[in-house]
């Protein structure tokens, strides 16, 4: 048999599908008691007092018997029973609505989760159809209806809790205000109204709805306020951020993934590695938001509360970085707070969304960040979360340890093409693919713009966008689409706006530096001012990159725009002086090296540094050799400017300011490009000297019939201009000249020549330097007495003109005379000083060559390892200094 009863509301009884009659209101009043005892006898006594309580008739007992066998008749006669505990329907709990109202606000109220609570909720309160028992009286009915009454009004401030922590405060207030107007003894509703008022921004009424309930019960019962409702107050007053949680979707805000990631294998392990805060920092079109969303994405379980995104527009195409007030407003939308629901001070909104990524494993991405002060203050405290921030600010006030991000490898830039254009396609042009991706540089923005054009016209060569791409001054153009987040010029661009007019004026000027990177001496004489807080400016967004101390350099595809911009925004005259400073500072630095490495060579005459060039100190030797690795390639490239430049006495200049550490050093190609560009456009007095220096070029290439052709000439310009000093220094050249080509008599009659020419100009050093040639020769051809006696000699003027180079030049031949006399321990002696003595003056090469004639003075003496722990030295030497034949040479000996 189906029954439904129901309690809340008028009594009611459905039987079968029917209503049922209940008869009279006494009768209704017995049954009524039954329902609400649903499961448990009522003792006739009972019943009777709980229907008629003090005013029960004398027959009372006759007339309950009377509406009990009536009821049953109504019901059923398996419904009502006489059971020894007293009377009870036969019915389950569910079939009453009373029942199942406790049964769901027990469930409701035992749930963890307020989407399950809160239908719950719902179904119960939806189970009332008016006023419990409506209709009938009596004191314990009264009692009853009172007490349900207050079970309603329970379940509905329960449920309202969880309406206002899903935000919906709009949806209640009406209701809301309609209940405290009725119930303003309420003090629960009272809060819950002027948390909804507050929510929908207004705060005031909030305030005032307190004061009105304080009042109301001051005057009634001369109370004040519970705490919990002098709690609210007191956190609306404040504006404590804690009123304003709310329980939202969790947020999925990260755009979609980049669908053609490559690469990145560094940068993906840095980020797991990273704590709370990552900063992926680099320059315009390099990837970093691409990292970020690629990471994210392979990470997001590690993110079940959500993921938060907010493009701060740092380095955008107009308008302003978004203020931290935008960028709060914009998190506390993805965290579902809505706007009239928000503190109104900033400070408050900062507390709030703080509060509310509290404890939640939440990622947040910051992206395009324009510094540190405008991220701070969206740093949660929490360490349960993580932010990433992408920024072309290294941003190193927020975190030890930045994760930069570099170009792409060639091999990922391949991939990266592979990618986009398929297999076949790049296979079939492996020569221009090569081109595309070393005129691209290893950026991504730039090969994606290569990558979509050579998409929209799949069956065009890829040869034809490389010849768009080979002219180094329209590159740019060809990498400038219509929309700006598809152009690196315009990308760049954003960064260059952002700087400050001595910022830009550095970075215009950097483009035009010739050199592969700069110190920051040289970007000082280039800027004439000190560049250290400027070229820092530029590092911390990522237009230069520090990859060594104090060296800075810059992307190809970034020094053309950065050039570009000088062009622009550069006077001719500007420009130019600014590259007279730094060719100046370089030459003026360079000779002063020289001078150090090799103070007994005849000086050459420099005007005066330019203002503003400021040439570098050297401290000592090493200092110098440290200061000519550094800048080598810097200075080559200056040369080359110069030629361009037609500064050609400059460029001579150049060239003998770097003609010894190329000696030292081992650099004889760059010696012969070097003297080649001098001798383009000498002037006939230095016309001689360079033709010397260049056929010395030429020799020590191995190149031994232009290296003679040229010192025949400049001996014959020396002969006709009966320059003594000159034919010396070109009998001593064309001595080293012949040794090297292995013709031995011929250098030694050469070397006789320079001694004789140096014996009459009375010129000590130079002598000394002769009679070792003279020696070393001698022994070349066999003649070790006459080889001791001129090197002695020299040795013993040396003493008292003291010549650093020359002594060890000596030493050596000395060392290589006692090893061919039999003499080893005494040949090691003498090759250990001359070690020690090119060891000061950082002579590199030199000292390659005296270890290998080590290694064979120890496999003389029969000691082997030492033997080849030289030549090992001797080999790493040569091997850096690309000397391929010696390397080999001696990679037999081993």
């Amino acid at each position: 048999m189906g029954a439904e009863f129901r309690v809340l509301g008028e009594l009611r009884a459905t039987v079968d599908g029917r209503d049922v009659d209940l008869g009279p209101r006494r009768q209704r009043c017995v049954l009524a008691v039954l329902l609400v005892e649903t499961g448990r006898g009522v003792s006739v006594d009972e019943l009777i007092d709980r229907v008629w309580g003090t005013a029960a008739p004398q027959r009372a007992a006759g007339t309950l018997y009377s509406y009990l066998s009536r009821l049953r008749g109504a019901l059923g006669g398996a419904t009502l029973v006489n059971a020894s505990d007293g009377y009870r329907l036969a019915i389950g709990p569910d079939d009453v609505d009373l029942h199942r109202f406790r049964r769901l606000i027990a469930e409701a109220r035992a749930s963890d989760r307020d989407e399950v609570a809160g239908e719950l909720f719902r179904q119960a309160l939806g189970l009332w159809q008016g006023q419990a028992l409506s209709g009938l009286s009596s004191p314990w009915l009264d009692d009853m209806r009172s007490q349900l009454e207050q079970e309603r009004l329970a379940a509905r401030r329960d449920h309202v809790d969880i309406e206002l922590r899903a935000g919906r405060h709009a949806e209640l207030l009406s209701e809301l205000t309609t209940e405290a107007t009725r119930r303003p003894e309420d003090e629960r509703l009272a809060g819950q109204l002027m948390l909804a008022l507050y929510r929908s921004g207004r705060q005031a009424d909030a305030l005032r709805h307190y004061d009105l309930t304080r009042r109301w019960l001051a005057e009634e019962h001369g109370a004040d306020p519970s705490p919990p409702l002098q709690e609210v107050y007191q956190r609306i007053l404040t504006g404590d951020p804690r009123l304003a949680g709310t329980t939202a979707p969790v947020p999925r805000q990260l755009p979609a993934a980049p669908a053609w990631f490559t690469g990145r294998r560094r940068e993906l392990a840095e980020l797991d590695r990273a704590g709370a805060i990552s900063v992926i920092a680099g320059t315009a079109g390099i990837g970093k938001t691409s990292l970020a969303l690629h990471w994210a994405y392979q990470r997001l379980d590690r993110f079940p509360d959500g993921q938060l995104f907010v493009n701060l527009h740092g380095f955008a195409p107009g308008g302003e970085p978004v203020s931290p007030a935008g960028a709060i407003g914009a998190l506390l939308d993805g965290l579902g707070v809505l706007v009239g629901a928000r503190p109104v001070d900033l400070d408050a909104q900062i507390a709030l969304y703080r509060s509310l990524v509290a404890g939640r494993r939440m990622l947040i991405v910051l992206d395009n960040a324009v510094d540190a002060a405008q991220v701070a203050p969206l740093l949660p405290d929490s360490p349960s979360g993580t932010v990433v921030i992408t920024s072309r600010n290294r941003l190193s006030g927020l975190v030890k340890t930045p994760v930069p991000i570099e170009v792409l490898s060639e091999e990922e830039s391949r991939d990266l093409l592979v990618r986009r254009l398929g297999t076949s396609r790049v296979a079939a042009e492996p020569d221009a693919v090569e081109e595309l991706v070393a005129y691209c540089g290893g950026s991504p923005l730039a090969l994606g713009i290569v990558a979509a054009r050579a998409a929209v016209h799949p069956d065009f060569a890829l040869a034809g966008l490389v010849a768009e791409f080979r002219d180094a001054s329209t590159r740019l153009d060809a990498l400038d689409e219509d929309h700006p987040m598809a152009s690196l010029p315009a990308a760049l661009s954003w960064s260059y706006n952002a700087l400050t007019p001595e910022q830009a004026e550095m970075f215009a000027l950097l483009g035009l530096a010739p050199g592969p990177d700069i110190g920051l001496p040289a970007a000082a004489a280039l800027a004439n001012r000190p560049a250290a807080a400027l070229v820092r400016a530029l590092e911390r967004v990522s237009l230069v990159q520090q990859d060594k101390p104090g060296r800075y350099r810059m992307h190809d595809l970034v020094r053309l725009y950065a050039r570009d911009r000088a062009c622009h925004d550069l006077s001719s005259e500007q420009r130019t002086s600014a590259l007279l400073r730094l060719t100046d500072h370089y030459l003026h630095s360079a000779y002063a090296g020289d001078r150090l490495m090799y103070p007994s060579r005849t000086p050459i005459e420099l005007t005066e540094p330019v203002p503003g060039s400021r040439p570098h100190h050297h401290a000592d030797v090493a200092g110098v050799v440290a200061w000519f690795d550094a800048e080598h390639s810097c200075v080559l490239a200056t040369l080359r400017l110069a030629e361009e430049q037609g500064w050609h006495r400059l460029v001579w200049q150049l060239a003998w300011s770097l003609d010894t550490f190329h000696h030292h050093g081992g650099h004889v190609h760059d010696d012969l490009a070097t003297w080649t560009a001098a001798a383009r456009h000498v002037d006939d007095d230095l016309r001689g000297l360079t033709l010397r220096r260049l056929g010395t070029a030429y020799s020590r290439l191995g190149r031994h019939a232009e290296g003679m052709e040229h010192l025949l000439r400049s001996l014959a310009l020396a002969e006709e201009a009966e320059d003594d000093a000159a034919q010396a220094h070109c009998h001593r050249a064309l001595a080293a000249a012949a040794g090297l080509a292995g013709d031995n008599r011929s250098a030694l009659d050469h070397a006789m020549s320079a001694l004789r020419y140096y014996e009459k100009l009375d010129s000590p050093i130079q002598q000394a330097n002769a009679l070792n040639q003279v020696g070393w020769y001698a022994a070349q051809i066999g003649q070790y007495a006459m080889a001791r006696s001129h090197c002695e000699a020299a040795l013993a003027v040396l003493r008292d003109h003291p010549d650093p180079q020359g002594e060890a030049d000596t030493l050596d031949s000395m060392g290589y005379i006692c090893h061919h006399s039999g003499e080893h321990a005494l040949a090691l002696g003498y090759y250990r000083r001359a070690l020690a003595q090119w060891r000061k003056v950082g002579a590199a090469a030199l000292i390659a060559e005296v270890l290998e004639r080590v290694g064979e003075t120890h496999t003389a003496l029969g000691d082997h390892e030492q033997a080849r722990a030289a030549w090992r030295q001797a080999f790493e030497h040569y091997r850096s200094q690309n000397r391929p034949t010696d390397a080999a040479r001696v990679e037999r000996l081993l």
